[in-house]
């Protein structure tokens, strides 16, 4: 039995560790710069890459310090990533919380909701959420998507500009090509959102696969999508 065990551990895949920078760095991957205190993936011998090119960015960051909500939401996730700070005092990296699914943190929430504070908690949250969205730039952004893709569900278009053009997440939405509504920037953020929200590209990232081979795998499955997406509704 033993032995067994041991098996197991070890054909387990590896945690997943984003790093907060403590200097300038540059993302090997689209060569941009991230600055000081980035949150950086470093991915063996592709180097140190942004969390978009990593395609963790969007995976929603739970601070560490509550136990029952994080155990709940990382066994939600089908993909998570430790956050690691390096501590000068203490010389190590040190945790700071967990990225997980936002799916997956939304279900943890509504089963922790058994007292006031936490439904305090979760309506801060909200309203920190809306404070981040430019409401008009979403809107625009989410009508050139319907524009491009005739094709997508109803009220898809809207989440996935919310998703994309979060202030501060570094997604394709706050690019400078997004912003002009670029037609090949939308495509990203549409690509980028079906690759995450129609395969199991998730499941795969979170089996240990690498990001390419990954890609390859559900290449089929976002094309297919996406040319549904471009047909108009019947």
């Amino acid at each position: 039995m033993k032995d067994q065990a041991a098996d197991e551990i070890q054909r387990r895949p590896e945690e997943l560790k984003v790093f907060i920078s403590h200097r300038d760095s540059r993302c090997d991957e689209c060569q941009e710069s991230l600055g000081r205190q980035a949150w950086v993936f470093l991915a063996g011998d592709h180097g140190a890459l942004c969390l978009e090119c990593a395609d963790v960015d969007h995976l929603a960051f739970m601070p560490s310090g509550n136990a029952a909500l994080t155990r709940r939401a990382k066994s939600h996730s089908e993909l998570t990533a430790v956050v690691l700070k390096w501590s000068t005092a203490r010389r190590r990296y040190e945790r700071q919380g967990l990225l997980v699914e936002e799916k997956a943190l939304e279900l943890a929430k509504q089963e922790c909701l058994s007292d006031e504070a936490i439904r305090q908690l979760r309506r801060e949250r909200n309203a920190e959420r809306q404070a981040e969205l430019d409401a008009d730039y979403v809107r625009q952004f989410a009508e050139r998507v319907c524009e491009l893709f005739p094709g997508c569900p109803a009220g898809r278009a809207r989440r996935l500009a919310e998703h994309a053009c979060r202030k501060y997440s570094g997604r394709i939405g706050r690019s400078a090509a997004a912003k002009r509504l670029d037609d090949a920037a939308i495509e990203l953020a549409v690509l980028a959102h079906l690759r995450h929200t129609a395969t199991g590209y998730d499941r795969l990232l979170g089996q240990g696969w690498d990001r390419q081979e990954a890609r390859c795998h559900v290449q089929q499955e976002v094309e297919h999508a996406l040319r549904a997406w471009k047909l108009p509704p019947p």
